[in-house]
């Protein structure tokens, strides 16, 4: 074969194209803030599909800075796509009423999947104060959403342990309440060795 044809033939089929079922992959994208940065984020998703993600994310700014970006990303990925698509959903700064009408309008596009997160203090802030109509953490955020509607729901794990937690086994048990709430999966942040991850598996 020469060197144009077999050009030709690498070009015909997809990046990755042989890889779907030997790796069990998600990917987390961040709303693009500009035109130049959507095709761009286009471009990935399109890159990426052949790897057949069990899910992609997208992710949702503190006290929903992100709210439109991040609902116009996710609701393309479901409409144009075959990827199932995840919307990120935090508590900060916001009311029940407005977390209800977030994901009321998900529904209304097609995600079926939230992943739901607590979420960062904003603005630099050190400490957490949940909103006076707001949900108080993820555990209460996840049972306000399978009220609403039977959504898939991702929640957050820490093999390192979350910086607010008292200990570990404080940290554990809140992972079991939130899976209690109604969570139908836990995904973890990222680890630097592969022992830390497995013995909070144990765990």
């Amino acid at each position: 074969m020469n060197q144009a044809s077999e050009t030709r033939r690498a070009h015909a089929s997809p990046l990755f194209a042989g890889l779907p079922g030997d790796i069990g992959v998600s990917f987390e994208f961040f709303p693009p803030k500009t035109e130049k940065m959507e095709e761009t984020l286009w471009d990935s998703v399109l890159t990426l599909a052949p790897l057949a993600p069990r899910f992609v994310s997208v992710t949702y700014g503190a006290g929903g800075t992100t709210r439109e970006r991040t609902h116009n990303t996710v609701a393309r990925i479901v409409r144009e796509t075959g990827i199932p698509a995840a919307a990120h959903l935090t508590c900060v700064e916001a009311t029940k009423d407005e977390i209800a009408e977030v994901a009321d309008a998900y529904w209304q596009a097609g995600v079926r999947h939230i992943v739901a997160l607590r979420g960062d203090p904003p603005g630099g802030a050190t400490k957490f104060t949940p909103h006076p109509q707001g949900y108080a953490n993820a555990v209460e955020l996840v049972a306000g959403l399978r009220e609403l509607h039977p959504f898939e729901l991702s929640v957050s794990a820490y093999p390192e342990t979350h910086p607010d937690a008292a200990n570990p086994a404080a940290d554990l048990d809140n992972l079991k309440r939130k899976l209690d709430a109604g969570a139908t999966r836990a995904i973890t942040q990222f680890f630097f060795e592969p022992d830390t991850f497995f013995r909070f598996q144990d765990a």
